[in-house]
């Protein structure tokens, strides 16, 4: 053969072997890639951003049940671990949806995190995501099951405390029947008939008066207050009590400081908290109140000599029904809402209240308030 036609020939079957070597390679290569995302699979397009902007727990799980996304909102509940379901609970419904093809919706309480001692209330929601994921939705719901708690020991609360009066009203009633006759029984059973229903209708009003202040428009109209007016008016409404125990009410301070909101809800603040200062102070001793101002803040002070707070109860004292001393409240007819009062009255007037006690020395009240020229001047700025 002549070998000008073996050069060509040669060139030619290069060419043809090396296209199917490459053709090899890349058939291989799109292998080697299906194998890669099948080892390790990837979230469907458009799932990976809606996870990342969720608030809520967010987990998309491949079919081994590996994690594969989780969202913030996940990890912070304690969900997810090393791209794994935590809690067995969730993994079986996961399960579930697997087998039947169907969506469940279960309202579930897990420990938060796998270490967690503290519980978590979650709206879990599993449902098929394409042909291999599944998606597990969780919504907290820890904060609505508190309220409800709380909404319930109110309720029992309130149950309990108008239990006392009214069985003694009752009883002290089939009582002055029974003694008719006696006038001196009578007097005596007439006297504390009219205690207790004082005091069935003092916690009926602190009862209407709280549920005021929750509501939305407890500052319907706002005015401008003296605060001298309001503390000259809660001290005349404990003068009585005060002389009655031997405590001597004493006020100082800045003068013409005015705040922004209701006086009458203000004054009940403060006559609450003298009116306690009162009653936990030992005879002969004395109660201060005092008023200050700084940098737009208007402090009422309210002090006393008396058994102080124990640490631990410090962070309990405005709670509703809640009191220091049961036997010492019941005995002066406490309701134990007079500082859940306080401190909504203080709230809705945009500002806070803070305590200071040392058990045998006394304790201090603290109401902080927004000063009115301050409060108006930055309100008109908005406006502006």
């Amino acid at each position: 053969m002549d070998s000008a036609w073996l050069v060509p020939a040669s060139i030619a079957f290069g060419v043809l072997a090396g296209a199917g070597i490459v053709s090899i390679v890349s058939l291989a290569a799109r292998r080697g890639d299906r194998a890669v995302k099948v080892v390790t699979p990837s979230v469907p397009d458009g799932i990976d951003q809606v996870i990342d902007a969720l608030d809520s727990g967010g987990v998309v799980l491949d079919p081994s049940n590996n994690v594969i996304k989780a969202s913030p909102g996940a990890l912070a509940f304690g969900l997810v671990w090393n791209q794994v379901l935590v809690h067995p609970e969730l993994v079986a419904l996961v399960d579930r949806v697997r087998k039947t093809g169907e969506s469940v919706s279960e309202e579930l309480e897990l420990p938060r995190g796998p270490l967690g001692d503290a519980n978590i209330y979650l709206l879990v929601r599993v449902a098929r995501l394409g042909a291999r994921y599944v998606l597990l939705l969780a919504e907290d719901r820890t904060e609505s099951y508190k309220l409800d708690a709380v909404r319930r020991d109110f309720v029992a609360n309130i149950s309990h405390e108008l239990k006392t009066p009214i069985g003694a009203v009752s009883l002290l009633a089939e009582a002055l029947q029974a003694a008719a006759k006696e006038p001196e029984q009578v007097k005596r059973f007439a006297k504390r008939l009219t205690k207790e229903s004082e005091r069935l209708a003092r916690i009926t009003q602190e009862i209407i008066e709280l549920s005021r202040l929750q509501a939305a428009d407890a500052l319907s109209k706002p005015e401008v207050v003296e605060i001298d007016h309001v503390i000259a008016a809660a001290i005349d409404q404990n003068r009585v009590v005060a002389e009655a125990r031997n405590v001597t009410i004493a006020s100082g301070g800045d003068a013409g400081i005015e705040v922004f909101g209701d006086e009458s809800l203000l004054i009940v603040a403060v006559h609450n908290l003298i009116s306690n200062a009162i009653v936990y102070s030992p005879k002969g001793s004395r109660v201060g109140v005092g008023v200050s101002s700084s940098d737009g803040i208007v402090e009422i002070a309210i002090t006393d000599q008396g058994i102080g707070i124990p640490a631990s109860e410090v962070g309990r004292v405005f709670e509703r029904f809640y009191r220091i001393d049961p036997a010492r409240s019941r005995h002066t007819g406490g309701t134990g809402l007079g500082l859940s009062i306080v401190k909504h009255v203080v709230q809705n007037h945009g500002g806070d209240v803070r305590v200071w006690s040392q058990q045998g020395h006394g304790s201090t009240f603290t109401i902080r308030l927004p000063e009115a020229s301050h409060a108006t001047a930055a309100s008109l700025g908005e406006i502006a």
